[in-house]
This record gives structure tokens, C-alpha cells and sequence, in this order.
């Protein structure tokens, strides 16, 4: 069907057909309508490429994630997905693979027939995103970059909290299993860990770098052989299950031996046994805030390039943490006894 076609069926010209389309504040509401039926009759949908060579615009937009089997990238796509539907948008998704280099040449293939693109946990460098956003509108999600709109969670507050609670658990030692190298929320997870920790009077390490899945979680339980760690915060909920079923294996028991939180809140915290303490992030939000935002630059709007927007975060109390058992010595025999309960 072509718009000679919805013309001929709505009785207008195929001039007037071309402006309801393209810029329908030029073409009377009830004619527009009359041609917005007459198209759906007949099944005619515009072309967005051919569209776009009279409006500078696609209506399409890019959504680039680290790596499209993590659960936490999942949400974000379907926030970014159903706001940018709410809008008249179609999102082409770019998994980048944890690769800064797959990354930066899938968007250098889409950038061309896209309005504008959400990076969500970008793994390229900040220059290269800046020049990115020279070239058409970005909203950077879960990643500060100067110059850049961006979008955030919490991470100094749900590392506290997370602190806090340890704490108040009686742990005073603990081992923070960091994400990959290139990530900016690990690098502000541990430095925001780092802080409450001092403030708490806790000693806390670093652990990694670490892949941020199961697998880097089931690693990094083996290589925390022996630590004088009494609890364990992961990068993220991936790596958190990972070392539940490691240090299981070893035969320590989660939250009796050690603790264990994570960072997300992703479906599977759950559902595994025992359920995992972790901090809860908006995620479906993260992708419909993004989006929203970048569409408004798209439309013309100044992208907020301050501070970055800020979504909250909650701690998420399961079964996997738990009141720290104590060893003590009893004066008369020399014999070591346990107090504490797990809770």
C-alpha cells in the first residue's frame, strides 16, 4: 500500500496524506483522523527510513546494555522499551558483550537511522562518550560522565545500608567481591562500601576484579578460602548466588558460617535458598527515566548535564545474612564455644 492508495480511500490528495504523516499540525484534525483510518483499513504503515528524510527523524532510538543475559539489563530494557512505545518508538538494542569495543562499533553502525541513544552501564571510555554526544542526543544510565545527562542509583546509600545492617549483625570484618574493571557503579559501590565501613569501625577488602555472573561468583568463593571474613558483598546478585552455591560446596554454611548480600534485587534473590539479602534498585524504572529524558532532548529540550539524576534504593533483608557467631575460649578448659544465633 502506498499513499496513493490512503488517498484514493479517504478522498484527499496524496500531498495531504504525505502531511498527516509528517507533520500532522499542518493537516485539519477531523481530515487527519478521516486519513489515519482510511491507512488502517488498508494496512499502510510509514516508513520510518523514508520518513526520516523529510523530518530528520526515525522514531527509532538505541538501547546499549553490557550484556543482554544479565537479569538486571532485562528490566532496564523493558522500562526503556515501554516508555519509548508510550512515545511512538521502536528501541534497536546493542549488546555490547562486556566489550567497550563491540560496543562502540554497534553504535557507530546504528547512530545513522536512531534519534538518540541510552547507554545503559557502558563499558566504553568517557571521551568516547562525549563524542558520542556530539553526534546525536545520549543519556548515559547507571554511569557519571561529565558533560553527559545521566541517570543513577543510589550506590553510596544502598552500600551503606547494606554496611549498616552488617553491622548491626556483629560482623566486623568483610569482603567486598568487586565487578569488572571498566564498571563505574563498582568502582562506586566499593568506594561508598569503603567509607561506611570506616565509619562503622569495620575492615573491609577488596576482592577481584571478578566476571559479574555466577560463575565469577562460584570463583571468587574459592579464592575467599580461609579469609577472616565473616560476611561477603558482591558486586551484584549474579555473583552473590555464586558464591551461596560456592561456598556451599565447601561446606560453609550461608548465614551460619558467613553472610552474604547483594546489589539489585534481580528475580532469582528469591528464589534461591537461602533467599539473598541485597539492595534493590528501580531497574524498570532506570530504563523508562532514561528514555523519557531522551526524548525530551530529542524534541529540543537541553539535556541535564549537572549532577546526575539520582533514583533511590531499599535494602532488601533475606535469609542470607544473619547475627554473627562468635568463638570464644573458656578460661577453666582452653575448649572454644560458639554463641549467636542465625536468624
Amino acid at each position: 500500500m502506498t499513499i496513493y492508495d490512503v488517498a484514493r480511500e479517504a478522498g484527499v490528495a496524496a500531498s495531504t496524506v504525505s502531511r498527516a504523516f509528517s507533520r500532522p499540525g499542518r493537516v485539519n484534525a477531523a481530515t487527519a483522523e478521516r486519513i489515519r483510518e482510511a491507512a488502517g483499513r488498508l494496512g499502510y504503515r510509514t516508513n520510518p527510513l523514508a520518513r526520516a528524510l523529510v523530518t530528520t527523524r526515525t522514531h527509532m532510538l538505541a538501547l546499549a546494555v553490557p550484556d543482554v543475559t544479565n537479569p538486571v539489563f532485562a528490566e532496564v530494557i523493558r522500562g526503556a522499551q515501554a516508555a519509548a512505545g508510550d512515545a511512538g518508538y521502536t528501541v534497536l538494542l546493542a549488546d555490547a558483550q562486556e566489550s567497550g569495543v563491540r560496543e562502540r562499533a554497534s553504535l557507530e553502525r546504528i547512530l545513522s537511522v536512531v534519534d538518540g541513544v541510552v547507554l545503559a552501564g557502558s563499558r566504553m571510555s568517557d571521551s568516547a562518550i562525549r563524542m558520542l554526544a556530539k553526534q546525536k542526543p545520549v543519556v548515559v544510565l547507571n554511569r557519571a560522565v561529565v558533560d553527559v545527562p545521566c541517570v543513577v542509583t543510589d550506590n553510596e546509600r544502598g552500600a551503606r545500608l547494606v554496611a549498616e545492617h552488617l553491622a548491626g549483625l556483629g560482623h566486623e570484618s568483610l569482603a567486598y567481591v568487586a565487578g569488572p574493571e571498566a564498571s563505574w557503579a563498582d568502582g562506586a559501590r566499593w568506594t561508598a562500601l569503603r567509607e561506611a565501613a570506616a565509619d562503622l569501625g569495620l575492615q573491609v577488602r577488596r576482592h577481584g576484579p571478578c566476571t559479574p555472573d555466577v560463575p565469577g561468583g562460584l570463583r571468587a568463593a574459592g579464592e575467599l578460602r580461609g579469609r577472616s571474613a565473616t560476611a561477603v558483598v558482591a558486586y551484584n546478585d549474579q555473583q552473590a548466588i555464586g558464591l551461596l552455591r560456592g561456598l556451599t560446596a565447601q561446606g560453609l554454611r550461608v548465614p551460619r558460617d558467613v553472610s552474604v548480600a547483594g546489589f539489585d534485587d534481580i528475580d532469582a534473590a528469591a528464589l534461591v535458598t537461602p533467599g539473598l539479602t541485597t539492595v534493590a534498585a528501580p531497574l524498570r524504572a532506570e530504563g523508562t527515566t532514561a528514555v523519557r529524558h531522551l526524548l525530551a532532548m530529542v524534541q529540543g529540550a537541553a539535556g541535564h548535564t549537572g549532577a546526575p539524576l539520582v533514583l533511590p534504593v531499599r535494602l532488601v533483608v533475606r535469609g542470607s545474612t544473619a547475627q554473627r557467631r562468635r568463638k570464644r575460649t573458656s578460661p577453666a578448659s582452653g575448649t572454644t564455644r560458639v554463641s549467636g544465633s542465625a536468624r
